[in-house]
């Protein structure tokens, strides 16, 4: 888990450092999960230290399986050191298998800066170039119908639009499959 990826810095932004979720991280995830709009779109609550706590032990766990790679996404933040903007995972990693998925949540005060986007990238860099050994040649990102704001990121980091996908629980409406292949990364 000490793996550690950087999204460089533009003129109006500062660089991402992205790394494996730490215990320490308890207080900033549930300071992102106080965000109505964050937990609209995730499935698994975080309101309560003991929630954190597994949801933190799920992040570590999917690092130990391998199949599950989760990054905290951390800017400077004068006076604090860093401070969590988002997350972004790598899910399905298989040996073997073509494809995998990722997902992303933004923190609410780093919506509309280009976080997403650019940890997005970051992450899917590294995985085409870390699993390229294993067969893995595209990676998918799934978003519900109604969530514009995830269609832009898909659609500015490279995921072209696929397909509309029927609603299928624990999702309560239709979603969009974008793609990224490994191959439009050269």
């Amino acid at each position: 888990m000490s793996i550690i990826l950087r999204a460089p810095a533009t003129r109006s932004a500062p660089e991402l450092v992205l790394r494996a979720w730490r215990n320490d991280d308890r207080n900033a995830l549930l300071a992102a999960y106080q965000d109505p709009v964050l937990r609209r779109w995730t499935r698994l609550p975080v309101t309560t230290t003991v929630e954190a706590d597994r949801w933190l032990a799920r992040m570590r766990q999917g690092w130990r399986d391998g199949d599950q790679l989760s990054f905290a996404v951390l800017e400077p933040d004068p006076g604090v050191g860093e401070r969590l903007v988002a997350n972004v995972v790598l899910k399905r990693v298989t040996p073997g298998r073509p494809d995998a998925e990722v997902g992303y949540w933004t923190a609410a005060p780093a919506r509309g800066r280009g976080v997403a986007g650019r940890a997005l990238d970051a992450v899917s860099r590294w995985a085409f170039a870390r699993f390229a050994d294993s067969g893995l040649r595209q990676l998918e990102l799934l978003h519900q119908v109604d969530n514009p704001a995830s269609c832009r990121v898909a659609e500015k980091t490279g995921f072209r639009f696929q397909e509309v996908l029927p609603a299928q629980p624990p999702f309560p409406r239709d979603g969009h499959r974008h793609v990224r292949r490994a191959d439009a990364d050269g």
